[in-house]
């Protein structure tokens, strides 16, 4: 019913579009002559539409929010007092399942109940009125807007200004989505790590040199939780997946934006940011089969001990995930580098190759910060390769070539598996995981400043 109750909304929604955009030519006249009207034709056909869709997807969007509630105290209402006296909340839950799935007609595995059967009658004959109702109040709120509207089609009504501002409200509407959202995240975050902190001292867990959380059912903080083993890998792996990443994904979008023909651009660059495309678990297979027995037979070869999963392999194969972060956007930033610069150093008697060090890359240099930070990022960030590949062992070292564990690894294994997830092993998780925020933020930072010196410098 709401598909259709939707689809019926579209339809009047473009209909009334269609009567305010006549209406308004018809009143500009038979050449269509705008210029006796405040705005555009254009403008009046948006704000009928606006004005049938807008208050009918209101009302349809708290109807469904109010509708389920009352549902939901209407069942209630049908089953004996003495049978919800002896339920929890989850009883609760339960038995409104069986209802609804009793009213759907799916019914339940064992014998339904009596007053099961009754309320479930009841809801489903709720829910037909209701689907009813809510078409025949929507359609109408909807056509009541579409007559309002057309009413207010005049030749000094001032259409645009109204569409316009519905526009604004609109875009910061959207904007504001990605602001809460970025809010939400974080304070949900910071309250169960507040809660990780009642069973685990802040001094222990972020400089503790030892992570050794262990596993019990108690709800008690026993084991250790040092962050620095795992913050030290996730900086070892980063570091050397931006030392792959970063060389030759600037030295590609060099050649691309100043080297290469059109024609080698074209197939060139696509084929390169395809590994942007590829599925992260697939490079973990890939470091995990080919890179990580390959490094280890040339360690044997050289006579160096490497192993298999290590930071390296981890930290070289994210590197090749992600030289295409760098060199399409690098690229994209130097061929925005006016051509008069380029020109005038070459007029004055620079080679190619001092051009492209001494003007090109300072003027792209904010753009060029914000690629690598995009890539420190996603490094920092990246989980299945080095769940595969880094060999997920918690020890402080700084040999490259042993197990590390990062970060987001221990996310992964500590809430996954029969967890409590009320336990501090768990609740350790949303502790890593804004200790991962606030580092993106340092980073974000950090770039801004430089972007914004050298931007002040160059333009």
């Amino acid at each position: 019913m709401n598909l259709l109750l939707l689809g019926v909304l579209l339809a009047v929604v473009a209909v009334g579009y269609q009567f305010g955009l006549r209406k308004s030519r018809h009143i500009a006249g038979q050449g269509n002559n705008s210029a006796t009207l405040h705005s555009r034709p254009g403008y009046y056909g948006a704000l009928v539409a606006l004005w049938c869709g807008i208050p009918a997807i209101l009302i349809f969007g708290i109807w469904n929010f109010v509708e389920p509630m009352l549902l939901r105290q209407m069942v209630f209402s049908q089953i004996p007092a003495e049978v919800l006296s002896h339920l929890d909340v989850s009883s609760k839950e339960v038995l409104l399942d069986r209802v609804q799935a009793i009213a759907s007609g799916f019914g339940v595995t064992d014998q339904a109940q009596p007053y099961e059967l009754s309320a479930a009658a009841h809801y489903a004959s709720a829910m037909k009125i209701g689907d009813y109702a809510q078409f025949a109040v929507v359609v109408c709120i909807a056509l009541a807007g579409l007559v309002f509207a057309h009413k207010k089609v005049q030749q000094k009504y001032r259409a645009r200004n109204y569409v316009e501002r519905f526009i604004r409200i609109a875009l910061a509407l959207c904007s504001g989505v990605a602001i809460l959202t970025t809010i939400g995240i974080v304070m949900s975050m910071f309250s169960e790590a507040l809660r990780f902190f009642h069973f685990v001292n802040p001094t222990q867990f972020f400089f503790g040199t030892q992570w050794d959380p262990g596993f019990t059912t108690s709800g008690t903080s026993d084991g250790s939780y040092g962050l620095l083993p795992l913050l030290w890998g996730t900086l070892l792996v980063s570091a050397i997946a931006l030392l792959v990443a970063i060389p030759i994904g600037l030295f590609i979008a060099i050649y691309l934006a100043e080297y290469a023909s059109p024609r080698l651009r074209a197939w060139a660059k696509p084929i390169i940011e395809i590994l942007a495309g590829i599925p992260t678990i697939v490079y973990g297979v890939f470091a995990l089969m080919v890179i990580g027995p390959f490094f280890k037979l040339i360690g044997e070869m050289v006579g160096i001990h490497i192993n298999a999963t290590s930071a390296l392999t981890a930290g070289f194969v994210m590197g090749i995930m992600i030289i295409p972060f760098v060199s399409s956007l690098s690229d994209d930033i130097i061929t925005q580098v006016p051509r008069a610069l380029r020109d005038g150093s070459l007029g004055l008697g620079s080679t190619k190759s001092e051009t492209i060090r001494q003007v090109i890359l300072p003027a792209a240099l904010p753009g060029i910060v914000g690629a690598f930070l995009l890539a420190a990022s996603r490094a920092i960030g990246e989980t299945m390769i080095v769940v595969l590949a880094a060999g997920n062992s918690p020890l402080l070292q700084i040999n490259p070539l042993e197990a590390v564990s990062t970060v987001t690894v221990t996310i992964v294994n500590q809430l996954t598996g029969d967890t409590d997830f009320a336990s501090p092993q768990a609740l350790v998780a949303f502790a890593l995981g804004l200790t991962l925020f606030v580092i993106t933020l340092g980073l974000n930072i950090i770039a801004l400043y430089i972007v914004r010196k050298y931007r002040e410098q160059y333009e």
